[in-house]
């Protein structure tokens, strides 16, 4: 069996690619990432042969990098572990779904999805929750609400009557994830759910002291800066906060892939998110808002006024 013990990067990342182009899983040894503490890179010596050490999360970034799913790794006493690392199919994945309506309902390939089971995704919007005062919240609207598990995470993080105190109201185009979301909060009568076109908001809706936004906007089929912008002028209160998430990765496979992808681009392409993240901010600031950036596979802002 192949064991990698200087190989460059560049040379490891060759050698499983033209592995996994053949058979789609490669399985190969390394120096056990348990041997100590050392920085990725380092040379160690075991048994009078030199190797180079590299983290668990090396290897668990390559994986991802390659588009592969890591098995659990086994260990190989007492200095070297083997790894395998198995293709993913690209082509299982939401992304490629063209029902316009029910691309995000129950019965779709994004409905397997659990946001809230990726530390990824919900540690970062619980840290943009810990910046909204919720005592002065009166109205939440969230667009892109889906089966309303942001709602689920608000619930988690404030007390009971904190929540039946404030309105929520929870906008998506799809049927079947707006019909979820009703039956999960059917007893909570503060919570509202609509089937309506996010870039065609009823103006009956009224104004909001918090939106929150996951992933929705970019996917419009509308002009982002000008949808973002009717948004904040039409839909907000005059000391209202904003959480909005921006999907740096891609559901491939049952994965969270990291890197944004822009339409007809091979790999990732972070300049459409870096763009539109970019316009946000510096609008929100022009408004006396003040603006927090953060996170990985998801960008989260968080917008709170001066």
């Amino acid at each position: 069996m192949m064991r990698f013990k200087l190989e460059t990067s560049k040379q490891i990342v060759e050698t499983l690619q033209r592995q996994l182009s053949k058979e789609g899983r490669t399985t190969f040894e390394i120096l056990s990432p348990d041997i100590g503490t050392y920085y990725s890179g380092s040379m160690v010596e075991v048994e009078g042969e030199k190797y180079c050490y590299r983290s668990l999360k090396s290897w668990l970034d390559l994986s991802n990098i390659l588009h592969c799913k890591m098995h659990l790794p086994q260990a190989l006493p007492p200095y070297f572990a083997k790894l395998t690392f198995e293709a993913l199919s690209l082509e299982d994945s939401f992304h490629h779904l063209h029902d316009a309506y029910e691309k995000y309902g129950v019965e779709s390939s994004f409905a397997k999805i659990n946001k809230s089971g990726e530390f990824a995704f919900e540690y970062y919007y619980h840290e943009a929750l810990k910046a909204i005062d919720f005592d002065s919240i009166k109205r939440i609207i969230n667009l892109g609400i889906n089966r309303g598990d942001e709602f689920v995470a608000i619930q988690e993080r404030i007390s009971a009557k904190q929540f039946d105190a404030i309105e929520f109201v929870g906008v998506d185009y799809s049927v079947s994830a707006i019909e979820y979301a009703t039956r999960v909060f059917a007893n909570h009568s503060n919570v509202q759910f609509f089937v309506q076109d996010i870039g065609k908001l009823d103006a009956s809706l009224g104004r909001f002291d918090l939106l929150i936004t996951i992933a929705t906007l970019q996917s419009v089929d509308s002009n982002f800066k000008k949808l973002f912008m009717d948004l904040v002028q039409q839909l907000l209160t005059q000391e209202a906060s904003i959480i909005m998430g921006f999907p740096n990765s891609r559901w491939i496979n049952g994965e969270l892939i990291y890197g944004a992808r822009v339409p007809h681009s091979k790999g990732s392409d972070l300049s459409t998110l870096i763009k539109d993240i970019y316009f946000c901010k510096k609008y929100l600031q022009q408004h006396r808002y003040r603006v927090k950036i953060f996170g990985k596979e998801y960008i989260f802002l968080i917008a709170t006024k001066i």
